[in-house]
């Protein structure tokens, strides 16, 4: 997401400051008495526009006096979303799926001083300069590889034995000659996020400080063992592996792909299970932890799940922070949104399949759980960055090129 523009909103809505009052629709009605929220909400095959207004619903029936009105985010992030919002001048109230970075904390209420916030999932791994800008409601953990059970088997093969990074390309060569699609993907952000998933818990687990020692000038990708990635992201592209038409679909369509059992294997967060449980196709699904040259099994990639900010230029600001403390403190609203998107949180429980226990194994046994955040943050629209990249070895660049054009890259942004 472009954390850069998002910063550059900051000055936007400094100069429009005036004309924040105007066109958005909330504020409170002089009929009914209501306070209306303004809440941008990202839009996902589980977390449809029905899943919001029912979880919201069951809110405004404990609270008669407020209204919560959805800013759907349609075909952009939430965060381009409120960019456009506070470019604007018109603010909403509460952001959801937006995380502040130092360049964009000042957009945002500082929630230290709120007694509930500290007990919420990952609050101190998201600080920043000591304060407190998002809370969530649990924890998404994102290397894992999630693989159809039946093309397992037809292949030969047993998802237990693979672990290495040779034994996983062994598995995609099998697979291919079954005639799968061994490794599925699709455009948009899925790309670069999916190398994430995959790379990261290599590199990161090897050297958790790596973030920290590139903002330095102490080690580059070029160097390190991002580069071994690069090759063989490249290499099994060129060996068929991926469908270098992939990039043509959508986030949505290439998870379809994988769930009518078009391609045998998807690198995917935990969000995934929700989707396959609704197909009915989870008891067909298994999972395991991305291949790894070092230990294993590696550290987990994962991050804040539902994060919520409120907005510093909101009008409601009270009402907004109790919306918020509801979404992240209320057992039935906890379980409703953990359910709804795959995610997990220590002391909450609920029904899952199959795949979600194999799921919740796989976090048990994991090393540490890697969060990008605070001082390991990488710069301002790496994963642009990164997915742009990414994405260009589908149309011939080289690994070297990659390596050489995301250095570039991030040394240009000081």
């Amino acid at each position: 997401m472009n954390r850069r523009l998002l910063a550059a909103a900051a000055t936007a809505l400094a100069l429009t400051a005036t004309s924040a009052c105007g066109g958005g629709g909330g504020g409170t009605d002089s009929a009914t008495g209501k306070t209306t929220l303004r809440m941008i909400v990202n839009i996902t095959p589980n977390l449809t526009e029905q899943f919001w207004n029912g979880l919201f619903d069951r809110y405004e029936a404990k609270h008669p006096g407020v209204s919560v009105q959805l800013e759907l985010t349609g075909t952009i992030e939430a965060e381009a979303k409120l960019r456009q919002d506070l470019a604007a001048g018109d603010p909403p109230d509460i952001a959801q799926h937006v995380v502040p970075t130092p360049e964009t904390a000042e957009l945002f209420v500082d929630l230290s001083g709120e007694p509930w916030a500290a007990k919420t999932p990952l609050f101190d791994a998201y600080a920043i300069g000591g304060k407190h800008y998002v809370v969530g409601v649990g924890e998404q953990i994102q290397s894992l590889v999630f693989y159809n059970k039946k093309a397992f088997a037809d292949a030969g093969l047993d998802a237990a034995e693979i672990r290495t990074i040779a034994q996983f390309e062994a598995a995609m060569g099998k697979l291919k000659k079954a005639g799968l699609v061994p490794l599925q993907t699709a455009g948009q952000w899925v790309t670069g996020a999916q190398f994430s998933m995959l790379a990261d818990a290599g590199v990161l687990t090897a050297d958790p400080d790596w973030t920290v020692k590139r903002k330095k000038g102490q080690t580059t990708f070029a160097t390190s063992g991002y580069k071994r990635y690069y090759e063989l992201y490249r290499s099994w592209l060129d060996q068929g592996f991926l469908d270098k038409s992939a990039l043509g679909l959508q986030y949505p369509d290439g998870q379809a792909a994988f769930l009518k059992g078009d391609s045998a294997m998807y690198i995917m967060g935990s969000y995934f299970v929700p989707a396959a449980d609704e197909a009915g196709k989870s008891d067909g699904i298994g999972v395991f932890p991305v291949p790894s040259d070092g230990a294993y099994p590696p550290g987990q990639f994962g991050n804040m799940a539902q994060p919520y900010t409120v907005v510093a230029q909101s009008r409601h600001r009270e009402a907004a922070i109790d919306l918020v403390e509801w979404l992240v403190t209320d057992e039935e609203a906890i379980k409703v949104q953990l359910a709804a998107d795959g995610n997990l949180r220590k002391g909450f429980s609920y029904d899952v399949s199959s795949l979600g226990d194999g799921v919740q194994k796989v976090l048990d046994e994991t090393p540490v759980v890697l969060v990008k955040q605070g001082d390991r943050q990488p710069v301002q629209g790496y994963a642009d960055e990164l997915n742009k990249q990414i994405q260009s070895l589908f149309t011939g660049a080289s690994p070297a090129d990659v390596a050489t054009k995301l250095d570039q890259w991030w040394d240009s942004q000081g």
